[in-house]
């Protein structure tokens, strides 16, 4: 299986050209080769595909085989192979995802796409829709035990369901491996949730470390990071446009009262392209 190794600020993905071949067991592939001592490496895989709808489609798989709605550093990615390899000439584009079409503006530099800008579409704070088990609509600061604690959740959706935890600690020093398995696995999350912990350094920017469901910590996410935003102004903590430091790097989210969608423009970098030997049965 041909493949390309792409990251989004250090989400990383193993991306697959599927328009003229698909794979099989994708779930389990994607266990393969997200492992970082006998695969590839990555945070999980990402399928480019033909649409019917759109200008293509993107199918994505956690690092645990399981299937996500949408991936903000992924569709970037997904953006700048297209253009890069070839399958495109056009700079504005539209994917199909689980989670809608996001429209993307492209910006190439030296033949190169360099940076990617989405419209990732409203946030959803409908509980039901989240999906998060919660009395009141929006969820603004809802208390939730996790590890023996209270904590205030501020609970979004975009595309994908996001809890944000505003820290009064700063956030490089706060225990991940020992609270995000809780939150990712809490009962009041049907499906399981991303948790964004997040430092408040002023109403321009924010610091966030991200716990992905399905995947751990990682480097960066981009649904998180615009879900961040989003909660940062519903609690009043910052403006509607704002730089958010990840591990990774930095991402810059604009939240516009014109249309209420949510603007993500970051990097997207390819690392190196290879074949793998698939196990028998997954070939």
């Amino acid at each position: 299986m041909k493949f390309t190794k792409m990251h989004g600020i250090g989400n990383d993905y193993v991306y697959v050209d599927c328009t003229k071949k698909d794979v099989e067991q994708p779930g389990k592939i994607a266990k393969l080769v997200s492992d970082r001592h006998f695969g590839i490496g990555s945070d999980g895989l990402i399928l480019i595909k033909s649409s019917e709808t759109a200008d293509f489609r993107m199918d994505m798989y956690n690092a645990d085989g399981s299937q996500g709605e949408m991936c903000g550093n992924g569709i970037r990615c997904v953006g700048k192979y297209v253009y890069d390899y070839g399958l495109t000439t056009q700079t504005e584009l539209v994917i199909e995802t689980l989670a809608g079409y996001k429209k993307l503006s492209l910006m190439v530099e030296q033949g190169k796409v360099a940076k990617v800008r989405v419209n990732m579409g409203e946030p959803i704070l409908a509980p039901e829709k989240i999906p998060v088990i919660a009395d009141r609509e929006p969820v603004i600061q809802e208390p939730i035990v996790v590890c023996d604690k209270e904590w205030k959740v501020t609970c979004v959706s975009v595309g994908n369901p996001h809890a944000v935890v505003f820290l009064e600690e700063p956030v490089m020093e706060f225990d991940m491996e020992k609270v995000g398995p809780y939150f990712e696995n809490h009962e009041r999350f049907p499906n399981r949730i991303n948790t964004e912990f997040i430092e408040v350094v002023n109403r321009d920017r924010l610091k966030m470390r991200v716990w992905e469901r399905g995947a751990n910590e990682t480097f960066a996410c981009g649904t998180g990071a615009c879900a961040s935003a989003v909660a940062a102004v519903l609690n009043g903590y910052c403006n509607r446009k704002v730089t958010i430091e990840l591990l990774g790097g930095e991402l810059e989210i604009e939240w516009k009262e014109s249309d209420n969608c949510i603007y993500m423009t970051g990097s997207a970098t390819t690392v190196f392209d290879g074949e793998i030997h698939l196990p028998e049965g997954l070939e």
